[in-house]
């Protein structure tokens, strides 16, 4: 009896890995057959636009870049329940809840998503961009990507004047005006339960606590609602922990290093882009005195006392995208 059990078992086993590698056949002839069917110019763009090294590198699926009132379930799904901001929404649901029921959209705008093939440029604020003369070719891209207030009224020569995405977070987001674009989306970055409370109270319209800001945030809002989007905090995390190798966690004596705005964006324009070039994300850490944004007056001596960045590891990381071909660097 033992050995017709064996038997059993073998019989068993080879109709198992026979039936699952006939459907692994069929799904090949089947997904061939679907891209034979399609027309050549179809077939051209399918494979023109996909990225299979934007794949590896997030090493993923798809995911959700941006927030939605369904924060509870995503970060259950993703692991952020799990961790405290930056990297997850732990000890901040509440906020999160409150700004998001105020939010009306959380997906990619309707006029990105029509986009088939989307090619993308994000633009950094660094000083090699003065007198560049790229604005013309920056403005030509599907999409723009920008961040902090990194201005563009008066450098339109050299860094354009279209704006599709726009990362910021409280401290560094606009509040005057004249820099409002109806055609930007701002992406918020929340990296701690302030930057949450913060959005909340603005979009509620209540007095806007200055508390816990390591500089006072934006007092009022110059975008509509719709206009705004809450980036997923798992984007940081992949960021911090799978690209840059950063610690989970960081000694005492050591302050925590966190990705730049600049990285951040890149990793984004990974997961919504089928092509990413950059342009104004070189640092001359050698040359203090040099100058660090294409506008103001500030030197490289700023970025070098910074402690909560590592832009020696973001720059070999870019290096290595450049040189693999994954992204192309304009400047």
């Amino acid at each position: 009896m033992y050995q017709g059990l064996l038997v059993m078992r073998k019989f068993l086993f080879v109709g198992i890995t026979f039936a699952a590698l006939l459907h692994f056949m069929l799904h090949i002839f089947v997904q061939k057959k679907t891209i034979s069917t399609l027309p050549t110019d179809a077939v051209k763009e399918f494979k023109t636009c996909y990225n299979e090294k934007f794949r590896l590198i997030l090493n993923m699926s798809e995911i959700d870049p941006f927030l939605c009132q369904d924060i509870r379930k995503q970060s259950v799904n993703l692991g952020s329940s799990k961790l405290d901001l930056p990297y997850g929404t732990r000890r901040a649901e509440r906020f999160f809840d409150m700004a998001l029921k105020n939010l009306p959209q959380c997906n990619l705008p309707e006029e990105i998503k029509n986009i088939s093939c989307k090619k993308c440029v994000v633009v950094g604020n660094g000083g090699v961009l003065r007198n560049s003369s790229l604005g013309k070719k920056i403005d030509s891209y599907d999409i723009i990507i920008r961040m902090n207030d990194g201005p563009v009224l008066g450098y339109e020569d050299d860094v354009g004047q279209k704006t599709t995405f726009r990362l910021c977070y409280p401290e560094s987001i606009f509040s005057h005006s004249l820099h409002y674009d109806p055609n930007t989306t701002v992406v918020l970055l929340m990296f701690k339960p302030h930057d949450v409370k913060w959005l909340s109270e603005l979009l509620m319209h209540k007095r806007v606590s200055t508390y816990g800001f390591w500089r006072k945030p934006a007092m009022n809002l110059i975008y509509k609602p719709h206009q705004l989007r809450v980036l997923n905090p798992f984007i940081l995390r992949q960021v911090s922990q799978n690209l840059l190798n950063f610690p989970i966690s960081f000694p005492k004596t050591e302050k925590p290093k966190h990705p730049t705005t600049g990285i951040i964006a890149i990793t984004l324009a990974f997961h919504i882009c089928n092509e990413v070039h950059i342009a104004g994300f070189k640092y001359n850490l050698t040359s203090l005195n040099s100058t660090l944004h294409y506008y103001g007056n500030e030197t490289m001596s700023v970025m070098a006392q910074n402690e909560y960045h590592n832009i020696s590891a973001e720059q070999m990381f870019i290096r290595d995208l450049v040189e693999q071909k994954t992204i192309k660097n304009l400047t």
